[in-house]
């Protein structure tokens, strides 16, 4: 008698937010009155919105409810109120979630009125009841878990009404998409720009300043070649050094744009090149990539490893510079000596993992300094995805997942 009192109290506090959420509503179709005749006189266009999205809070308040008086959660799908106030307003009219939550609101105006007052009108009999039927027969209780029945019809008819339909589930899906694609996208070219800028400067800085230079020593060998055919050879060798200076300049900027070292060993054979010169003791583990040693050429694998596919160009360039990156942040900022890097091949994904020692505190966000927003803008142009663990003394994880094709 204690559980089904105590149970029956639990679904009459239910019912009684569920009561309070029906005098909401009521307030709600008074809103959608007023904003309905706004809308219509054209000056209160800009009120709609604002009233959908009032509307959606009240409706993810029952969504919330209802989730935890059942346990299974209840799916939202709405379009995203973004934008122009125009396109605010088409949106707030047209997505199919508005027209559900004001079919809801008016419903629940009646049953969570009317399961609240039914719990009230039985609690009086159910006690007396349930009181001669456990007192003096000694049998469950019969009329109080009525009141907990009364508590799930009403979670019941919230989630039918409140759940989206398959069509409006997957226009919000694509709608979602959309927006994620655009952030990416704008997240590539900032990060194409940049690169570009990196590129130019060093061209500009390094390369392009070593050829000036190395002309204007030629055109001076050529005109002391006649009178001076000594200090000509010197400024010949003086060119010389120059020009091979140049050469390492623009090496170092085609190794920045796509490293040649994937190209000729792979991804594996990359990274276990970054390790060795990380500056750090870097454990390296691959699983289901190609993985040649140092100085093995393709053409020296077992048939084994010559089987074994490689990813996409482009996906492993964009793990070889977040590993580069994630081994150049731990030898310069977290204090570590230690360092593992694992390179996973998976039915649609390339892993990859780095791990430090260090003291940890590498922060997540825009403000997490160049290299970590370079790395995520880099990832997500692929449609991949990096996740950041670094609390206060560390260790510092960083793992990436980027999808491809095998």
């Amino acid at each position: 008698m204690r559980d089904a009192i105590r149970e029956s109290g639990r679904a009459s506090l239910h019912l009684l937010s569920g009561a309070a959420i029906a005098l909401l509503c009521y307030l709600m179709v008074g809103v959608a009155l007023f904003t309905a005749f706004l809308t219509a006189t054209v000056i209160g266009a800009g009120v709609l919105p604002e009233s959908v999205l009032l509307l959606r809070r009240l409706a993810g308040r029952e969504r919330r409810r209802t989730a935890a008086r059942t346990g299974t959660p209840v799916p939202e799908a709405y379009l995203p109120l973004e934008g122009p106030l125009p396109a605010r307003v088409r949106t707030a009219v047209t997505d199919p979630g508005t027209g559900r939550d004001l079919v809801w609101a008016a419903a629940q105006l009646l049953y969570g009125m009317g399961v609240w007052f039914a719990s009230l009108v039985l609690w009086a009999p159910a006690l007396l009841v349930d009181g001669v039927v456990t007192g003096l027969a000694g049998r469950r209780p019969v009329a109080l878990p009525l009141i907990g029945r009364l508590a799930d019809l009403g979670a019941e008819w919230s989630r039918a009404l409140l759940t989206p339909t398959p069509a409006a589930a997957r226009a919000a899906a694509l709608a979602a998409r959309v927006e994620e694609l655009t952030a990416t996208r704008a997240g590539a070219i900032a990060a194409h720009g940049a690169e570009l800028r990196r590129i130019e400067r060093d061209l500009h800085d390094g390369t392009q300043a070593r050829l000036v230079a190395l002309s204007m020593r030629i055109g001076l060998a050529k005109r002391a070649y006649d009178s001076d055919p000594v200090a000509a050879r010197k400024l010949l060798d003086d060119a010389q050094t120059q020009a091979e200076e140049a050469l390492a300049e623009l090496r170092h900027v085609v190794r920045g744009i796509h490293p040649p070292i994937l190209t000729d060993r792979g991804l594996s054979g990359a990274v276990r090149a970054l390790a060795a010169s990380s500056g750090l003791e870097v454990e390296v583990s691959v699983t289901g990539l190609a993985d040649h040693a140092p100085g093995d050429g393709p053409e020296h694998a077992d048939d084994s490893r010559a089987a074994a596919p490689r990813a996409p160009a482009a996906v492993e360039a964009a793990a070889y510079f977040v590993v580069a990156e994630a081994l150049t942040n731990a030898a310069k900022h977290s204090g570590a000596t230690r360092a593992s890097v694992a390179l996973v091949r998976e039915p649609t994904a390339l892993r990859a993992r780095v791990a430090d020692e260090g003291r940890g505190g590498a922060e997540a966000g825009e403000s997490g300094g160049s290299g970590l927003l370079g790395m995520r803008r880099r990832v997500a142009a692929l449609d991949g995805t990096v996740r950041l663990t670094s609390p206060e003394g560390g260790p510092t994880v960083i793992e990436v997942e980027l999808p491809c094709v095998w």
